[in-house]
Protein backbone atom coordinates (compact mmCIF):
# COMPACT_ATOMS: atom_id res chain seq x y z
CA UNK A 1 0.00 0.00 0.00
CA UNK A 2 1.23 3.79 -0.68
CA UNK A 3 0.62 6.72 0.44
CA UNK A 4 0.56 10.21 -1.48
CA UNK A 5 -1.13 13.44 -1.97
CA UNK A 6 -3.40 14.57 -4.51
CA UNK A 7 -2.76 18.03 -4.01
CA UNK A 8 1.25 18.52 -2.93
CA UNK A 9 1.39 21.67 -3.35
CA UNK A 10 -0.82 23.11 -0.82
CA UNK A 11 2.23 22.25 1.53
CA UNK A 12 3.43 25.60 0.40
CA UNK A 13 1.07 26.93 2.90
CA UNK A 14 2.84 25.64 5.62
CA UNK A 15 4.77 28.61 6.59
CA UNK A 16 2.06 31.05 6.34
CA UNK A 17 1.18 31.56 10.10
CA UNK A 18 5.27 32.59 10.12
CA UNK A 19 5.09 35.20 7.07
CA UNK A 20 1.84 36.77 8.59
CA UNK A 21 4.23 37.35 11.97
CA UNK A 22 7.68 38.70 9.98
CA UNK A 23 5.39 40.65 7.19
CA UNK A 24 2.65 42.23 8.56
CA UNK A 25 3.58 45.33 10.53
CA UNK A 26 3.63 44.83 14.14
CA UNK A 27 0.82 47.23 16.19
CA UNK A 28 2.05 50.30 18.40
CA UNK A 29 1.26 49.96 21.92
CA UNK A 30 -0.10 53.76 22.11
CA UNK A 31 -2.36 52.93 19.18
CA UNK A 32 -4.40 50.15 21.32
CA UNK A 33 -7.51 51.71 23.56
CA UNK A 34 -6.55 50.81 26.87
CA UNK A 35 -8.92 50.54 30.22
CA UNK A 36 -6.96 51.66 33.19
CA UNK A 37 -7.22 49.22 36.01
CA UNK A 38 -6.00 49.82 39.83
CA UNK A 39 -4.46 46.25 39.80
CA UNK A 40 -2.71 46.71 36.77
CA UNK A 41 0.97 45.70 38.28
CA UNK A 42 -0.40 42.53 39.62
CA UNK A 43 -2.67 41.51 36.45
CA UNK A 44 0.96 42.52 34.53
CA UNK A 45 2.93 39.89 36.75
CA UNK A 46 0.34 37.34 36.81
CA UNK A 47 0.53 37.40 32.36
CA UNK A 48 4.00 37.27 32.60
CA UNK A 49 3.98 34.29 34.34
CA UNK A 50 1.29 32.63 32.49
CA UNK A 51 3.20 33.67 29.29
CA UNK A 52 6.09 31.60 30.24
CA UNK A 53 3.80 28.66 30.41
CA UNK A 54 0.40 28.23 28.64
CA UNK A 55 0.61 30.81 26.39
CA UNK A 56 3.47 28.81 24.69
CA UNK A 57 2.08 25.17 24.61
CA UNK A 58 -1.41 26.84 23.13
CA UNK A 59 1.13 28.61 20.60
CA UNK A 60 2.68 25.46 20.32
CA UNK A 61 -0.84 23.57 19.64
CA UNK A 62 -1.61 26.20 17.26
CA UNK A 63 1.25 25.28 14.82
CA UNK A 64 0.04 22.07 14.97
CA UNK A 65 -3.18 22.54 14.26
CA UNK A 66 -2.52 24.31 11.41
CA UNK A 67 -0.06 21.61 10.41
CA UNK A 68 -2.88 19.28 10.57
CA UNK A 69 -5.33 21.33 8.60
CA UNK A 70 -2.57 22.07 5.64
CA UNK A 71 -2.11 18.04 5.25
CA UNK A 72 -5.80 17.60 5.04
CA UNK A 73 -5.79 19.88 2.39
CA UNK A 74 -3.10 18.37 0.25
CA UNK A 75 -5.66 14.78 0.26
CA UNK A 76 -3.54 12.14 1.53
CA UNK A 77 -4.83 9.12 0.02
CA UNK A 78 -3.61 4.78 0.70
CA UNK A 79 -3.06 3.15 -2.86
CA UNK A 80 -3.85 -0.49 -2.95
CA UNK A 81 -2.15 -3.16 -4.84
CA UNK A 82 -3.44 -3.24 -8.59
CA UNK A 83 -6.05 -5.07 -9.67
CA UNK A 84 -6.55 -6.25 -13.03
CA UNK A 85 -10.12 -6.65 -14.68
CA UNK A 86 -10.95 -7.95 -17.65
CA UNK A 87 -12.04 -5.53 -20.02
CA UNK A 88 -15.80 -6.60 -21.15
CA UNK A 89 -16.33 -8.65 -24.04
CA UNK A 90 -19.78 -9.95 -25.41
CA UNK A 91 -23.13 -9.73 -24.66
CA UNK A 92 -23.81 -13.19 -25.36
CA UNK A 93 -27.60 -15.18 -25.10
CA UNK A 94 -27.71 -18.34 -25.25
CA UNK A 95 -30.85 -20.60 -25.92
CA UNK A 96 -31.70 -23.67 -25.32
CA UNK A 97 -34.51 -26.33 -26.35
CA UNK A 98 -36.18 -28.01 -23.40
CA UNK A 99 -38.52 -29.33 -25.72
CA UNK A 100 -39.85 -33.02 -25.19
CA UNK A 101 -37.50 -34.20 -28.56
CA UNK A 102 -34.38 -32.78 -26.03
CA UNK A 103 -34.90 -36.22 -24.16
CA UNK A 104 -34.01 -38.69 -26.65
CA UNK A 105 -30.98 -40.71 -25.86
CA UNK A 106 -28.62 -40.58 -28.82
CA UNK A 107 -25.64 -39.07 -27.23
CA UNK A 108 -22.67 -40.67 -25.88
CA UNK A 109 -20.50 -38.89 -23.27
CA UNK A 110 -17.80 -41.61 -21.47
CA UNK A 111 -18.97 -44.48 -23.55
CA UNK A 112 -22.44 -44.25 -22.20
CA UNK A 113 -25.18 -43.19 -23.48
CA UNK A 114 -27.20 -39.70 -22.63
CA UNK A 115 -29.69 -37.34 -23.45
CA UNK A 116 -29.38 -34.57 -25.89
CA UNK A 117 -29.87 -31.61 -23.10
CA UNK A 118 -27.25 -33.86 -21.09
CA UNK A 119 -24.52 -33.59 -23.66
CA UNK A 120 -25.93 -29.80 -24.46
CA UNK A 121 -25.18 -29.26 -20.43
CA UNK A 122 -22.17 -30.75 -20.35
CA UNK A 123 -20.89 -28.55 -23.83
CA UNK A 124 -22.18 -25.59 -23.20
CA UNK A 125 -20.91 -25.56 -19.38
CA UNK A 126 -17.32 -25.48 -20.40
CA UNK A 127 -18.14 -22.96 -23.07
CA UNK A 128 -19.88 -20.47 -20.21
CA UNK A 129 -16.90 -21.00 -17.72
CA UNK A 130 -14.44 -20.05 -20.73
CA UNK A 131 -16.18 -16.85 -21.67
CA UNK A 132 -14.27 -14.77 -19.32
CA UNK A 133 -15.50 -10.83 -19.44
CA UNK A 134 -18.26 -11.55 -21.80
CA UNK A 135 -21.94 -10.76 -20.44
CA UNK A 136 -23.87 -14.06 -20.63
CA UNK A 137 -27.68 -14.95 -20.16
CA UNK A 138 -30.12 -17.47 -20.71
CA UNK A 139 -33.31 -18.31 -22.44
CA UNK A 140 -34.94 -21.88 -21.78
CA UNK A 141 -37.78 -22.23 -24.58
CA UNK A 142 -40.40 -24.81 -25.23
CA UNK A 143 -44.14 -23.87 -25.72
CA UNK A 144 -43.07 -20.53 -24.62
CA UNK A 145 -39.55 -18.84 -24.37
CA UNK A 146 -38.23 -18.22 -20.57
CA UNK A 147 -35.62 -15.83 -19.38
CA UNK A 148 -34.03 -17.48 -17.20
CA UNK A 149 -30.92 -15.51 -16.40
CA UNK A 150 -30.57 -11.84 -17.92
CA UNK A 151 -27.07 -10.93 -19.25
CA UNK A 152 -24.56 -11.09 -16.47
CA UNK A 153 -20.72 -11.23 -15.72
CA UNK A 154 -21.82 -13.92 -12.91
CA UNK A 155 -20.84 -17.21 -15.24
CA UNK A 156 -21.53 -19.38 -12.63
CA UNK A 157 -24.71 -18.80 -11.61
CA UNK A 158 -26.10 -19.10 -15.55
CA UNK A 159 -23.77 -22.23 -15.37
CA UNK A 160 -25.74 -23.54 -12.06
CA UNK A 161 -29.13 -22.28 -13.69
CA UNK A 162 -28.51 -24.21 -17.55
CA UNK A 163 -27.43 -27.58 -15.06
CA UNK A 164 -30.89 -27.31 -13.25
CA UNK A 165 -33.06 -26.95 -16.33
CA UNK A 166 -35.29 -30.20 -17.14
CA UNK A 167 -37.23 -31.54 -19.56
CA UNK A 168 -40.57 -29.93 -20.16
CA UNK A 169 -39.77 -26.84 -17.71
CA UNK A 170 -40.89 -24.12 -20.27
CA UNK A 171 -43.55 -27.21 -22.25
CA UNK A 172 -42.87 -29.59 -24.63
CA UNK A 173 -43.03 -28.25 -28.24
CA UNK A 174 -40.75 -26.01 -30.09
CA UNK A 175 -41.12 -22.14 -29.52
CA UNK A 176 -37.79 -20.66 -31.81
CA UNK A 177 -39.44 -17.89 -32.97
CA UNK A 178 -40.52 -17.15 -29.78
CA UNK A 179 -36.46 -17.61 -28.21
CA UNK A 180 -35.17 -15.20 -30.47
CA UNK A 181 -37.34 -12.62 -30.49
CA UNK A 182 -36.99 -12.49 -26.42
CA UNK A 183 -33.30 -12.29 -27.20
CA UNK A 184 -33.75 -9.22 -29.53
CA UNK A 185 -35.86 -7.24 -26.51
CA UNK A 186 -32.63 -8.57 -24.07
CA UNK A 187 -29.99 -7.48 -26.82
CA UNK A 188 -31.50 -4.61 -28.36
CA UNK A 189 -30.15 -2.09 -26.17
CA UNK A 190 -26.36 -3.56 -25.71
CA UNK A 191 -23.54 -2.25 -28.23
CA UNK A 192 -24.52 -3.02 -31.28
CA UNK A 193 -20.80 -5.15 -32.22
CA UNK A 194 -21.32 -7.35 -29.21
CA UNK A 195 -25.18 -8.73 -29.25
CA UNK A 196 -24.55 -12.46 -30.08
CA UNK A 197 -27.51 -15.29 -29.60
CA UNK A 198 -26.61 -18.80 -29.55
CA UNK A 199 -29.65 -21.10 -30.78
CA UNK A 200 -29.61 -25.03 -29.43
CA UNK A 201 -32.38 -27.10 -31.03
CA UNK A 202 -33.44 -30.58 -32.19
CA UNK A 203 -36.51 -29.57 -34.13
CA UNK A 204 -38.50 -27.90 -36.03
CA UNK A 205 -40.37 -24.39 -34.78
CA UNK A 206 -44.47 -25.75 -33.72
CA UNK A 207 -45.17 -23.47 -31.14
CA UNK A 208 -45.03 -19.59 -30.50
CA UNK A 209 -46.84 -16.65 -31.79
CA UNK A 210 -43.59 -15.28 -34.03
CA UNK A 211 -42.55 -16.87 -36.89
CA UNK A 212 -38.97 -17.86 -36.78
CA UNK A 213 -37.67 -16.44 -40.46
CA UNK A 214 -39.80 -12.79 -39.17
CA UNK A 215 -37.75 -13.11 -35.60
CA UNK A 216 -34.92 -13.67 -37.61
CA UNK A 217 -35.05 -10.16 -39.59
CA UNK A 218 -35.45 -8.30 -36.76
CA UNK A 219 -32.56 -9.45 -35.55
CA UNK A 220 -30.94 -8.39 -38.68
CA UNK A 221 -32.29 -5.34 -37.73
CA UNK A 222 -30.74 -5.09 -34.06
CA UNK A 223 -27.49 -6.40 -35.99
CA UNK A 224 -27.42 -9.47 -33.52
CA UNK A 225 -25.31 -12.48 -35.30
CA UNK A 226 -27.45 -15.51 -34.24
CA UNK A 227 -25.80 -19.11 -34.47
CA UNK A 228 -27.84 -21.96 -34.85
CA UNK A 229 -27.03 -25.46 -33.19
CA UNK A 230 -29.07 -28.44 -34.87
CA UNK A 231 -28.37 -31.26 -31.69
CA UNK A 232 -29.56 -34.91 -32.63
CA UNK A 233 -27.99 -37.83 -34.23
CA UNK A 234 -28.62 -38.70 -37.78
CA UNK A 235 -30.85 -41.53 -36.12
CA UNK A 236 -32.04 -43.02 -33.23
CA UNK A 237 -33.08 -46.04 -31.33
CA UNK A 238 -36.85 -45.67 -30.59
CA UNK A 239 -38.97 -48.31 -29.38
CA UNK A 240 -42.33 -50.23 -30.64
CA UNK A 241 -43.91 -53.41 -30.99
CA UNK A 242 -41.44 -54.99 -32.65
CA UNK A 243 -38.98 -53.72 -30.07
CA UNK A 244 -36.20 -51.36 -30.40
CA UNK A 245 -35.35 -50.16 -34.19
CA UNK A 246 -33.11 -47.55 -35.68
CA UNK A 247 -34.79 -44.66 -37.13
CA UNK A 248 -33.89 -41.51 -39.29
CA UNK A 249 -33.91 -37.99 -37.30
CA UNK A 250 -35.48 -35.99 -39.89
CA UNK A 251 -37.21 -33.21 -36.82
CA UNK A 252 -34.72 -30.68 -36.94
CA UNK A 253 -35.61 -28.08 -39.75
CA UNK A 254 -31.93 -27.38 -40.67
CA UNK A 255 -33.26 -25.48 -44.03
CA UNK A 256 -34.79 -23.00 -41.44
CA UNK A 257 -32.21 -22.98 -39.16
CA UNK A 258 -29.44 -22.43 -41.94
CA UNK A 259 -31.94 -19.25 -43.25
CA UNK A 260 -31.81 -17.65 -39.31
CA UNK A 261 -27.94 -18.09 -39.02
CA UNK A 262 -27.76 -16.47 -42.93
CA UNK A 263 -30.07 -13.13 -42.19
CA UNK A 264 -28.23 -12.17 -38.87
CA UNK A 265 -24.82 -13.15 -40.06
CA UNK A 266 -23.98 -15.93 -38.18
CA UNK A 267 -23.38 -19.70 -38.72
CA UNK A 268 -25.39 -22.85 -38.87
CA UNK A 269 -24.41 -26.14 -37.45
CA UNK A 270 -25.21 -29.61 -36.79
CA UNK A 271 -24.28 -31.38 -33.51
CA UNK A 272 -24.38 -35.28 -34.39
CA UNK A 273 -22.68 -36.05 -31.15
CA UNK A 274 -21.00 -34.78 -28.59
CA UNK A 275 -17.16 -34.63 -30.64
CA UNK A 276 -18.93 -32.27 -32.77
CA UNK A 277 -20.49 -30.10 -30.49
CA UNK A 278 -17.16 -29.21 -28.50
CA UNK A 279 -15.93 -28.59 -31.83
CA UNK A 280 -18.75 -26.29 -32.47
CA UNK A 281 -18.12 -24.06 -29.72
CA UNK A 282 -14.59 -24.22 -29.77
CA UNK A 283 -15.66 -22.83 -33.37
CA UNK A 284 -17.25 -19.90 -31.73
CA UNK A 285 -14.44 -19.12 -29.03
CA UNK A 286 -12.73 -18.13 -32.46
CA UNK A 287 -15.39 -16.44 -34.34
CA UNK A 288 -16.44 -14.64 -31.03
CA UNK A 289 -13.29 -14.55 -29.68
CA UNK A 290 -12.81 -14.19 -25.52
CA UNK A 291 -11.82 -10.65 -24.05
CA UNK A 292 -8.13 -10.89 -23.81
CA UNK A 293 -7.27 -6.78 -22.86
CA UNK A 294 -7.51 -6.37 -19.13
CA UNK A 295 -7.46 -3.16 -17.38
CA UNK A 296 -5.75 -1.90 -14.37
CA UNK A 297 -7.54 -0.66 -11.21
CA UNK A 298 -6.27 0.41 -8.11
CA UNK A 299 -8.23 1.43 -4.99
CA UNK A 300 -7.81 4.32 -3.80
CA UNK A 301 -8.72 5.41 -0.05
CA UNK A 302 -9.03 9.14 0.62
CA UNK A 303 -7.16 9.58 4.32
CA UNK A 304 -7.97 13.57 4.80
CA UNK A 305 -10.37 12.97 6.94
CA UNK A 306 -7.78 11.67 9.96
CA UNK A 307 -5.77 14.46 10.23
CA UNK A 308 -8.56 16.89 10.08
CA UNK A 309 -10.68 15.12 12.74
CA UNK A 310 -7.38 15.54 15.02
CA UNK A 311 -6.99 18.96 14.00
CA UNK A 312 -10.66 19.46 15.32
CA UNK A 313 -10.24 17.93 18.54
CA UNK A 314 -7.32 19.90 19.10
CA UNK A 315 -8.83 23.07 18.52
CA UNK A 316 -11.84 21.69 20.61
CA UNK A 317 -9.34 21.42 23.33
CA UNK A 318 -7.66 24.74 22.74
CA UNK A 319 -11.03 26.74 23.14
CA UNK A 320 -11.97 24.52 26.12
CA UNK A 321 -8.55 25.76 28.16
CA UNK A 322 -9.31 29.23 27.74
CA UNK A 323 -12.62 28.75 30.02
CA UNK A 324 -12.67 30.39 33.73
CA UNK A 325 -13.14 26.87 35.10
CA UNK A 326 -10.12 25.32 33.28
CA UNK A 327 -7.90 28.59 33.87
CA UNK A 328 -8.90 28.08 37.45
CA UNK A 329 -8.27 24.74 37.74
CA UNK A 330 -4.54 24.77 35.63
CA UNK A 331 -4.13 27.84 38.37
CA UNK A 332 -5.02 25.37 41.24
CA UNK A 333 -2.32 23.12 39.64
CA UNK A 334 0.38 25.22 39.38
CA UNK A 335 -0.34 26.77 43.19
CA UNK A 336 -0.28 23.07 44.22
CA UNK A 337 2.89 22.17 42.06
Amino acid sequence: MDINFSLPWMFLLLPLPVLVMLLLPRVDAAQISTIRVPFYAAMHSQLLHEASGPSRVRLFVALIIWGLLVVSAARPQSVDEAIQLPVQGRNLMLAVDLSGSMEADDMVIGNRRVSRLAAVKAVAGEFIDRRVGDRLGLILFGDRAYLQAPLTLDRKTVNTLLQESVIGLAGKKTAIGDAIGLAVKRLRNEPEQNRVLILLTDGSNTAGSIDPLKAADLAAQEKIRIYTIGVGADSRVVRDLFGRQRAVNSDIDEETLQAISDKTGGHYYRARDVKSLLQIYGLLDEIEPIADDVEVYRPINELYFWPLSIAMLLSLLLALSKLPFFSLLSRSRARHA
